[in-house]
């Protein structure tokens, strides 16, 4: 039997994710890449044998995950409490609260403590011992659940240049699991970037468990930072996580901020927690503390999220240490004498500057308009115009330190986290997990074919791809993993039918299958606004098969995709401040015109015989007209919407 291999690349090449924004960062998309990076391959994190310690012998490869986490280099990080209360926030805090009778230059000694304990709450020193040690048996649980964590090594390579360039790295993340922000760490002080810094959610652990990641480089935003803004309490508790915050960026120490909500989490996409940090490094980089920092979009994707504890997110009582114990324990168990490994893969986007993102940013707001001013001509009638989106004011919910911030440093700082959340999510790979989950729930049978053919889709829009390998174990490694949720039956000698199963399976397969929606969220968009200008010249109770042609126009294709626009939220089509949403609609067009759903023509200003009878008639010259071949795929096949 002749093996089909499924490989990554079209032709002899792969596709390269995570080029920043040309347009809003040009300096930094020239910098940092070179074609040579392309080719540099990957590397398996996880994978450490006795080469990569500096000893040989047997006894070094029984022990190298020991040997390993003790080579590995953690820079000394010194608490600095006494440059805490020393910082121009905290200082002019106490100059307006603290009495002149006080004494020149002292501070009362209930207020030291009332900054050392904040201080507490909010970051601990890494401790080395600690640090290593977790390392080591994290390294271990990661063998035996994964198997493989893959890292693009030119993408590694354009991080150690960044970080090389003097100015500190801001790693900017999505969320899928509790698991990222403890391996994301792992990778980086496996590829020598010392001890990440952690900005975790403080409602999602106990008090013994925020104390653990403490000392491992966690930061935990202390409550009194949400109050008032006339709120002595919350003026005192931001100037010192802004103090905190700034002799981490000044000492070089990398930081990691989650910018969407955990999986499961109800509400928006866009976390509010996270561009509240964002907002604290904007401000250190605004008043001068730091020249610049690098900003460097991060995603993680797993074949299947590893188990974790169930309800953590809605559950009332946070998670503690002895509950994560047992979802490790319960982990370990479930793959002890398992084939059932997950492969994993983190993507790291190319860093690009903050400042040069700020002024290129400001320089486009002198045309704003609020939403009133957009939509009362329309509501009046006095045009029939679809506003642009992209003027649109964007609602977010707004905590207590941005609402500390200026107007237009909250709108920097909104528009910068959808501006990375979007380059994270077009630089994630598509694992095979999501293409046979969105095979199943439409009803594909031929699961060989159709899976090479969805791998060339997705190859052929510009994104990339978590696996590869002979097509029929790459499908018997898929099913494995989705096994629970699926039911094999054999019909045949040799020949399998799949069916998901009812209930949770199906809703685990569509959340699997959500992942392909970036790719063609595009065709996703054109085919509803060609369904809706459809819906009249269809019988209501006929079938939806079109007889012969129908002619469209494109000014209402561009009509009813910007209704789409402002229908959809912000958050669904990660749309970049940046971009135009007029271009965008023709974006969308092109990929209807491609994938064969739509044909243009541009008719004569004369009557032409040439024109077949099933053909529209020609219109006014200059006019660019669009008509849908008759097929019943136009608007129910799964293949085209």
């Amino acid at each position: 039997m002749k093996l089909e291999a499924v490989t990554p690349f079209l032709g002899k090449y792969r596709p390269f994710v995570g080029r920043c924004c040309q347009t809003c960062t040009p300096k930094s998309w020239e910098s940092l890449f070179h074609r040579s990076i392309r080719d540099l391959g990957f590397c398996n994190v996880i994978l450490v044998k006795e080469e990569n310690t500096r000893f040989r012998g047997w006894l070094v490869r029984r022990l190298c995950y020991f040997l390993w986490s003790l080579e590995q280099h953690i820079p000394p990080c010194q608490d600095a409490p006494q440059k805490i209360m020393e910082s121009t926030g905290v200082q002019n805090f106490l100059s307006g609260r603290v009495p002149g009778g006080a004494g020149e230059g002292q501070v009362p000694d209930h207020v030291k403590k009332e900054v050392q304990r904040i201080v507490g709450h909010i970051q601990a020193p890494p401790c080395p011992f600690l640090v290593r040690l977790f390392s080591w048996a994290l390294l271990r649980f990661l063998n035996c659940v994964f198997l493989n964590v893959q890292l693009h090594k030119g993408q590694m390579k354009m991080v150690h240049k960044a970080a090389q360039a003097g100015s500190p790295l801001v790693l900017l993340s999505t969320h899928k699991t509790l698991l990222d922000g403890i391996l994301l760490p792992f990778v980086l002080l496996s590829q020598g970037l010392g001890v990440l810094r952690v900005a975790w959610d403080s409602r999602v652990c106990s008090p013994a468990l925020r104390a653990l990641l403490r000392k491992l480089g966690g930061l935990f935003l202390p409550s009194e930072a949400n109050l008032s803004l006339d709120s002595s309490e919350g003026l005192l508790a931001r100037a010192v996580v802004q103090a905190v915050i700034e002799q981490l960026l000044v000492s070089g120490q990398p930081l990691l901020i989650f910018l969407e909500e955990p999986p499961g989490a109800l509400g928006p996409r866009l976390s509010a927690l996270g561009q509240a940090w964002l907002g604290f490094v904007v401000r250190a980089v605004q008043v001068g503390i730091i020249p610049d920092a690098l900003l460097v979009p991060v995603a993680v994707t797993y074949d299947v999220v590893p188990d974790a504890p169930c309800e953590i997110y809605h559950a009332s009582a946070p998670l503690g240490l002895w509950t994560g114990a047992l979802a490790v324990l319960r982990s370990l168990c479930s793959h002890l004498g398992c084939s059932r490994q997950i492969c994993s893969r983190v993507h790291l986007a190319q860093p690009f500057s903050l400042q040069e993102y700020t002024i290129s940013a400001r320089s486009c707001w002198g045309s704003r308009q609020t939403l009133e001013q957009l939509l009362q001509p329309i509501v009046l009638g006095q045009c029939t115009a679809v506003p642009d989106t992209e003027k649109e004011q964007e609602w977010t919910p707004i905590t207590g330190p941005l609402l500390a911030l200026k107007e237009e440093d909250q709108l920097l700082v909104r528009r910068l986290s959808h501006h990375v959340l979007s380059a994270s999510v077009a630089s994630s790979a598509v694992m095979s997990t999501a293409i046979m989950a969105t095979l199943l729930l439409f009803k594909h049978q031929k699961l060989l074919g159709e899976f090479s053919w969805l791998t060339e889709e997705i190859l052929l829009r510009g994104f990339d791809v978590g696996f590869s390998g002979q097509l029929r174990s790459l499908l018997q490694h898929t099913l494995s993993l989705l096994r629970a949720h699926v039911a094999l039956l054999r019909i045949r000698q040799g020949d399998l039918l799949v069916v998901p199963r009812p209930g949770p399976g199906l809703a685990h397969l569509a959340r699997l299958s959500a992942e392909l929606l970036p790719v063609f969220l595009s065709e996703a968009v054109g085919a509803c606004a060609v369904r809706g200008l459809l819906v009249g010249r269809v019988p209501p109770q006929g079938p939806w098969e079109l007889q012969g042609i129908e002619l469209l126009s494109q000014n209402e294709l561009y009509r009813q995709i910007l209704l789409l626009m402002h229908l959809l939220p912000q958050e669904l089509l990660l749309l970049q401040p940046c971009q135009s949403s007029y271009c965008y609609c023709q974006e969308v067009l092109d990929r209807l015109i491609q994938c064969g759903l739509l044909v243009a023509e541009e008719s004569l200003a004369t009557q032409s015989s040439c024109f077949s009878s099933s053909r529209p008639p020609p219109r006014k010259k200059g006019s660019l007209s669009v008509w849908t071949q008759s097929s019943p795929s136009v608007l129910s096949g799964p293949s085209e919407t």
